[in-house]
């Protein structure tokens, strides 16, 4: 039987020239590892990177505008470390509503998008 049996990845736009800004804080703030493009699309720039079974994509918009509301839900442990670090790196964040059975926050990454990072109990 076919069908969806889960998620690849998540693909965020950013300006061209931004990859070591979107290595800063999705590698250096996150924790993410660098994960290798196929040659055929490296030529386009970008970054992708990845962590447990997330994978977040960062493709060059050359009409770059940031996503606001859409955006990918990242799940971590420590959110609370996690937010810190967020901080003492100067991202923005801001609260996220209360939802039964997890905490959980958006932080903004360096072109503006919003990340959902979110913590189940």
């Amino acid at each position: 039987m076919s069908g969806i049996v889960g998620l690849d990845h998540v693909q965020l736009a950013m300006p061209r020239g931004g990859e070591e800004r979107a290595r800063a804080f999705y590698a250096g703030v996150l924790g993410m590892a660098e994960a290798a493009k196929p040659a055929v699309l490296a030529a386009r720039g970008g970054v992708w990177f990845t962590a447990g079974a997330a994978e977040v994509h960062l493709g060059v918009e050359d009409d770059f505008r940031p996503a606001r509301k859409a955006h990918p839900a990242l799940s971590v442990h420590g959110l609370a470390a996690m937010l810190e670090a967020c901080r003492a790196a100067g991202c923005e964040i801001a609260d996220a509503e209360p939802l039964e059975g997890c905490e959980r926050a958006y932080v903004s990454d360096p072109f503006g998008n919003r990340v959902e990072l979110i913590e189940r109990s």
